[in-house]
């Protein structure tokens, strides 16, 4: 059976032609029923998966779903609601940042799955960037793993143009030492929503991410 029926994204399509207050409010519980609880248990079921590998998690699921509802302050884009629902698994929920986890989001355009650090703070970065630098042999040999390459492909995120003196160095080997993010991403079809494996999709993806997460997190 199925964690989503095919509604889940269908909400979603509707949503983005009529993306109000006045709409949501009168498919409040559709979107209950086909959006909020499957997704509240799916991320349960995957939580239980991940923490059988690191005992640290011990979240719930409300504590690692992100809002629904978008933060239109600074945005010219003043529609309230997101387009998917997305989760991060990780020691501090969906607050934690810093530490090794898996995040996803569902939704009628893809099915994304994420790791690594996304917004390093200044000292993590510098961590990550000197564990790294003494480290290069291993960080080549993770950049290549067959099942890392496979569902992954590489390491991405936005670059420096200058480091501190004391990698640069380093850096004429590894060009990766200039970036300020080192994420990794997945991207399924949307009808990966409605697979019914889809917990053990994510734990494929999970493994496969689970040394590279370590090195650069800790």
């Amino acid at each position: 059976m199925a964690w989503f029926s095919t509604d889940f994204n269908r909400f979603f399509k509707e949503l983005a032609a009529n993306n109000n207050k006045e709409w949501f409010d009168a498919n409040r519980e559709r979107y209950f029923r086909s959006v909020k609880e499957p997704f509240e248990a799916f991320t349960g079921e995957v939580i239980q998966r991940v923490a059988k590998l690191d005992p640290r998690i011990k979240i719930t699921a409300k504590e690692a779903i992100f809002r629904i509802n978008r933060d239109v302050r600074f945005s010219k884009d003043k529609a309230p609601y997101k387009l998917n629902r997305s989760a991060l698994i990780a020691v501090g929920g969906r607050k934690d940042m810093q530490s090794p986890g898996i995040y996803y989001e569902l939704g009628p355009e893809a099915v994304h799955i994420y790791g690594g650090a996304y917004m390093p703070a200044k000292e993590l970065l510098q961590q990550i960037r000197m564990r790294i630098a003494k480290n290069p042999a291993k960080f080549k040999a993770l950049c290549a793993d067959k099942a890392f390459v496979k569902h992954f492909g590489t390491i991405q995120g936005e670059r420096n143009k200058v480091l501190p003196p004391e990698l640069k160095a380093a850096a004429v080997k590894e060009p990766l030492l200039y970036n300020k993010q080192f994420y990794f991403a997945a991207e399924l079809p949307p009808k990966a929503v409605v697979d019914p494996k889809l917990p053990e999709v994510f734990m494929v993806h999970y493994k496969a991410m689970a040394d590279m997460s370590k090195f650069l997190l800790g």
